[in-house]
């Protein structure tokens, strides 16, 4: 996956008209600053302080996320085939840990949003 997928960049027109759905995370890296004064973690994009992702970032990071729930719903069905021995429940909890230690560029809540997604369509 190329980083203008991830960020929105040089995106096909037919892409800008996916619909991100409410449920999914708007910020999946939030910041901590320590402190006595109260901090906003923000960047200047285009001459803006964003906190979080733009809608333009938050889109990319759904159309990957969406696909890695495609590529794992294949996955966790060929698994479930070849592990009988595994109820789908620990297939499932086996699936989420491994996805979790890939080394994926993706936070807590998108991790959350996937495995959701996951169980839902098996469970």
């Amino acid at each position: 996956m190329k980083s203008s997928d991830v960020t929105g960049e040089d995106t096909p027109d037919d892409e800008k008209e996916v619909l991100v759905p409410e449920d999914f995370p708007h910020d999946p890296f939030p910041t901590t600053l320590t402190g006595t004064q109260p901090k906003v973690a923000a960047r200047e994009v285009d001459g803006r302080y964003v906190v979080g992702l733009t809608e333009e970032e938050r889109r990319g990071r759904y159309l990957m996320c969406i696909d890695l729930v495609e590529q794992l719903t294949d996955y966790t069905e060929r698994k479930r085939i070849e592990r009988h021995d595994l109820t789908l429940t620990k297939l499932l909890d086996e699936v989420d840990v491994g996805i979790r230690r890939k080394g994926w560029e993706l936070g807590k809540v998108e991790f959350d949003w996937i495995m959701s997604r996951l169980r839902s369509h098996f469970l």
